[in-house]
C-alpha cells in the first residue's frame, strides 16, 4: 500500500470521526439540550426600516432613535439612519451621499442633508432626536452594529393638522421580513389606505400583495409580481389593486424572492387615521394590549388563512380580571375569510386588552383592532394589532411628559414586571420602577418620568417572573378639540440571540 492511499485512508478515517462526534454531541431528537448549552448574547448588528411619513404638505414628522444599555454587548460600533435610495451599497454616488448624510447627522439629531431626517446617536441609553416636514421625506433605511445593535429601536410619529388622516400618525420602524398580514385595511369611500414596501439590499425585491374581504379572496392581478428595487420604497394605493370598496380587509404581503418591511398607512376623510402595523403571526390565541380607556368605538378585525374555521372567545382584561363583553360572547371566522365585529366603547372607562381563545379547537388566526376616540366630527382612529408577548425585553421611544399612558397586561398568570425611563432626549435622569400585574389583568401603569426631563424619553419593559406579558403604548396630543392618538404594541426587541457553546477537542483525530 503507497503513501498516497495510506493518507487517504487516514484523512477519511480523521473525517469520520469528526462527523461520529458532531453526531453524538448534537441534541437528542427528544428535544434534550446538548452538553454545551446555547448561550444568550447580544446580537452585535440590528436593520430597521422607516416607511415615507406622509403625502401631506402640513405634515410635520418626527424621528427618535433608542438603544437601551445592554450588559456584554460589544465594544464601539454606530447606528445611523439615511434615506432610501435606489443606489447600490458599492456605489460611488450612493457612499458620497452616505457620507453627506452622516456628517450632517453628526451633532446627533436634526434634518440632515436636503431636510432628510438623519440620526447618529453617541451612546445607548439617551434618545435622539431629527424631524422634518411637508410631504417629500423619503422612507428610511437605519442599520446599529456594536453597542448600538441590541434592542435598537426608532419611534416615526406625524402630527397632520387637516385634510384626510388628519391627527396623530405613529409607527415603530421594523425589521425586513417576508411575510406580513393586516387585518384592518379597507378601500371603502373615504378611505384612502397605502401599502408601504421598503427594500433595504443590494439586489431587487418581488411581492404580491393579496386581498382577502367578508366573501374571501378578491380577485387582483395588480398585486402580483411587484418589484421594490434595491435600496428603494414603493407606496401602493390599494384601492388600484381592486375595483371593490370594502370597508374592512386583510392584507397579505408575501414575498417571492428578497426581503422587505411592510407597513399599511390608513386614512380616513372624517375620523384620522394611523399606521396599521403587522399583525403577529397566525396563532389560536392572541392578545390585543392596551385599548385606551375612553375608545368610544372598537371594532375587532380577524382572518385565518388555513383551510378550517375558526370559533373564539372573546374576553376582556381589566383591571379587575377577564370579563366577557354581553352580546359578543364569541365570534366564528370562516376560512379564507374576513370578519369584522362592533364591540362599541367596550372598555367603559377603564384599561382593558382584548384576549382571544379557542372554544374547542385551536386554529390559527390573525387580528387587529380599530380603535375610534372621540365623537361627531372630532373623532380620531389608531389601530391595534395582535402582537407577540414582551419577552425578555421591549422598548418604545418617543414618551412625552404628558400624553403616554404604557398598559400591560398578564392574560394567563400574575407578572412581576420592571419599567425604565430613559435619560430624556434634552436631559433628564433615568429612572425606574417595578409592577406586578395580576393574572387576567391589564393595567394603565403612572410610568416612571425622567427626573429633570427635557425633551422625550424611551420606556423598557422587562418582566422579571410570573407570566407572560403584553403591551402597549398610546401617545396621546390634542389639536383642535380632536383627540388625536396613536397606539404602539412592544414585542420582544430580540436584542439577545442564542449562540451555541463549542470548544475545539483534537482527541478525536486520534486514533
Amino acid at each position: 500500500m503507497n503513501r498516497t492511499t495510506l493518507s487517504l485512508l487516514a484523512g477519511t478515517t480523521a473525517l469520520a470521526a469528526v462527523t461520529a462526534f458532531a453526531a453524538l454531541d448534537s441534541p437528542s431528537a427528544s428535544g434534550a439540550a446538548a452538553p454545551g448549552a446555547a448561550a444568550r448574547l447580544p446580537v452585535e448588528r440590528t436593520g430597521l426600516l422607516c416607511p415615507a411619513p406622509s403625502l401631506s404638505d402640513i405634515a410635520e414628522t418626527s424621528y427618535t432613535s433608542f438603544t437601551p444599555v445592554t450588559k456584554g454587548a460589544a465594544g464601539g460600533g454606530e447606528a445611523r439612519l439615511e434615506a432610501a435610495t435606489e443606489q447600490s451599497a458599492d456605489d460611488p454616488a450612493g457612499a458620497d451621499a452616505d457620507k453627506d448624510a452622516k456628517d450632517a447627522g453628526d451633532a446627533g439629531g436634526g434634518k440632515g442633508t436636503a431636510g432628510r431626517p438623519v440620526l447618529t446617536p453617541k451612546a445607548p441609553g439617551t434618545p435622539v432626536t431629527g424631524e422634518t416636514s411637508g410631504a417629500d421625506a423619503p422612507a428610511l433605511v437605519g442599520t446599529a452594529d456594536g453597542r448600538f445593535a441590541p434592542g435598537w429601536t426608532v419611534q416615526e410619529t406625524t402630527e397632520v393638522a387637516a385634510g384626510t388622516g388628519r391627527g396623530l400618525q405613529g409607527v415603530t420602524c421594523t425589521g425586513a421580513d417576508t411575510e406580513f398580514w393586516f387585518p384592518g385595511a379597507g378601500t371603502a369611500a373615504g378611505r384612502t389606505d397605502y401599502v408601504h414596501l421598503t427594500n433595504p439590499d443590494d439586489a431587487a425585491a418581488v411581492v404580491d400583495i393579496e386581498l382577502y374581504g367578508e366573501d374571501g379572496a378578491i380577485k387582483s392581478p395588480l398585486g402580483e409580481n411587484l418589484t421594490v428595487k434595491p435600496h428603494a420604497s414603493e407606496r401602493i394605493l390599494l384601492s388600484t389593486l381592486t375595483d371593490e370598496r370594502r370597508p374592512d380587509l386583510t392584507v397579505h404581503v408575501g414575498v417571492r424572492s428578497g426581503r422587505v418591511a411592510a407597513a399599511v398607512q390608513a386614512l380616513d376623510d372624517k375620523t384620522g387615521g394611523d399606521w396599521l402595523a403587522a399583525a403577529a403571526d397566525p396563532s389560536g390565541s392572541l392578545v390585543l394590549p392596551g385599548i385606551p380607556k375612553d375608545a368610544t368605538d372598537v371594532r375587532l378585525i380577524a382572518f385565518t388563512p388555513g383551510d378550517d374555521d375558526a370559533d373564539l372567545k372573546i374576553r376582556l382584561a381589566s383591571p379587575d380580571g377577564l370579563i366577557t363583553p354581553a352580546g359578543n360572547e364569541t365570534v366564528h371566522v370562516k376560512s379564507g375569510m374576513t370578519t369584522a365585529v362592533d364591540l362599541g366603547d367596550v372598555t367603559r372607562g377603564e384599561a382593558g386588552s382584548l384576549v382571544l381563545d379557542p372554544t374547542d379547537q385551536a386554529v390559527p388566526v390573525v387580528a387587529a383592532l380599530q380603535v375610534v376616540r372621540g365623537k361627531g366630527d372630532k373623532r380620531e382612529t389608531a389601530f391595534i394589532p395582535a402582537t407577540a408577548a414582551v419577552g425578555t425585553r421591549a422598548t418604545v421611544a418617543d414618551n412625552r411628559a404628558k400624553g403616554t399612558t404604557l398598559a400591560l397586561t398578564a392574560p394567563t398568570g400574575t407578572a412581576t414586571v420592571k419599567v425604565t425611563a430613559s435619560a430624556g432626549s434634552e436631559g433628564g435622569t433615568p429612572a425606574g420602577k417595578t409592577y406586578t400585574i395580576k393574572s387576567g389583568t391589564t393595567q394603565n401603569i403612572d410610568a416612571p418620568v425622567p427626573a429633570g426631563l427635557k425633551g422625550t424619553y424611551a420606556l423598557t419593559v422587562e418582566p422579571v417572573s410570573g407570566g407572560p406579558v403584553y403591551a402597549s403604548r398610546t401617545l396621546a396630543v390634542t389639536d383642535g378639540g380632536v383627540p388625536a392618538f396613536t397606539v404602539q404594541t412592544l414585542p420582544n426587541d430580540h436584542g439577545m440571540v442564542s449562540v451555541p457553546r463549542t470548544e475545539e477537542d483534537m482527541s478525536v483525530l486520534q486514533e
